[in-house]
């Protein structure tokens, strides 16, 4: 018989002979679990899974799965094979939109019987957002080393030979008449498109160490809210969504205000001059676990800090969504399709990850950044 006293453990402390319970253990898992049986009415939910589907247990303990998963998802198709089959099944990367916040996410389902009960169901979810934030990350970044070697290679092997066209188009121009003006002026407004365009790629190629510290992100979303409401924003509506307790970013002023200009120029291109009714949502907010690891050491650094633009434009399309940050992928009959290639570079440098999040009629671009702190690890004061 036990008498109930602890027993010494390998190292000579003492242990437990306590076992958690199931129950515990569920509910100590970071993934969403949830157990439906008959009619697929929900019995069980660990405390992941109240926060994925922002419903407490007891709530979601009254429902249906139909109540909080659309009924015509892959989810509830699959629970019903698990049943007839009476065997696991799993299925990756489904859509995932939540009828009450209209929340669109990606997630791999996994689906077992449980035990003898011919209805009873655990669905396992694991949400594919961080895994693709990582993929694409390192994507952007390969495709900005490749930039670099290109831009450098352009700015030597063109620039010069523009220049002698321009020049040669310039003296044929004092000569001609006035249908050759035209196309001598025609020869050198797109040779001072091509040079535009290659300076821009030029930029890739800086590999300057460029100075960093504490910078007040709302300062910098000011900033760019003014210029672009007395320019190419006049006619839209922002709006600010800001957290007032976000502590300052670790990063470049300057780089930072010229990444978020981008990205509101970008909006406000989408929504077009004609809108009535356009609006862009700049946000801020604090975000906790996400962690990446510094390429070239064990090093591994929070991305706490979002920062993110959002439009009502028309969207993006699902075709270009996988290229989108390539460089010369754009669906501007003007665009170079390098400005997104250059906020990739740019937040990739400063160790963070942007992201589009694409829903018609709402979509968001996100940055996730460094938090800056002080050599003893303390919050440090950002720049205004």
């Amino acid at each position: 018989m036990s008498s109930g006293k602890p027993i010494p453990g390998r190292n000579g402390s003492a242990r437990s002979d306590a076992a958690p319970t199931s129950e515990a253990v569920i509910n100590a898992l970071p993934l969403p679990v949830l157990t439906v049986g008959a009619n697929d009415h929900i019995l069980h939910v660990n405390h992941a899974g109240e926060t994925f589907f922002d419903h407490s247990a007891r709530l979601m303990q009254r429902r249906r799965l139909s109540d909080i998963i659309p009924f015509a998802s892959p989810i509830i198709a699959l629970v019903a094979e698990v049943r007839r089959r009476r065997a696991s099944v799993s299925e990756y990367g489904v859509e995932l939109v939540q009828p009450r916040s209209g929340l669109e996410r990606s997630v791999d389902v996994f689906a077992t019987p449980l035990g003898d009960d011919e209805d009873a169901v655990v669905l396992m979810l694991q949400e594919r957002t961080i895994a693709d934030k990582m993929n694409r990350q390192l994507t952007h970044r390969g495709a900005a080393r490749s930039m670099v070697a290109l831009g450098a290679m352009l700015a030597h092997e063109i620039k010069n030979p523009l220049a002698g066209i321009r020049g040669a188009a310039q003296l044929l121009e004092q000569s001609g008449n006035e249908e050759d003006r035209l196309l001598t002026r025609l020869i050198c407004d797109e040779s001072d498109r091509i040079v535009r365009i290659v300076e821009r790629m030029e930029l890739f190629g800086d590999e300057r160490p460029v100075e960093r510290g504490s910078v007040n992100v709302h300062g910098v979303l000011d900033q760019v809210k003014r210029s672009a409401q007395s320019g190419f924003a006049r006619h839209i509506r922002f709006v600010e969504t800001y957290d007032p307790s976000l502590p300052p970013v670790l990063g470049n002023r300057d780089q930072l205000v010229q990444v978020i200009l981008n990205l509101v120029k970008n909006a406000s291109e989408a929504i077009g001059a004609d809108a009535v009714d356009g609006e862009i949502t700049l946000s801020t907010a604090f975000r906790t676990g996400l962690r990446l690891q510094v390429p070239g050491s064990r090093e591994r650094v929070s991305l706490p800090i979002e920062v993110a633009v959002r439009d009502n434009g028309p969207g993006v399309s699902a075709d270009l969504l996988p290229d989108l940050f390539d460089p010369f992928v754009t669906t501007k009959a003007q665009g170079s399709g390098l400005g997104l290639a250059l906020v990739a570079k740019i937040i990739g440098d400063h160790g963070g990850i942007v992201e589009c999040d694409p829903v018609p009629r709402r979509t968001t671009f996100r940055l996730l950044l460094p938090m800056s702190s002080a050599r003893d690890g303390r919050e440090s004061s950002a720049e205004p």
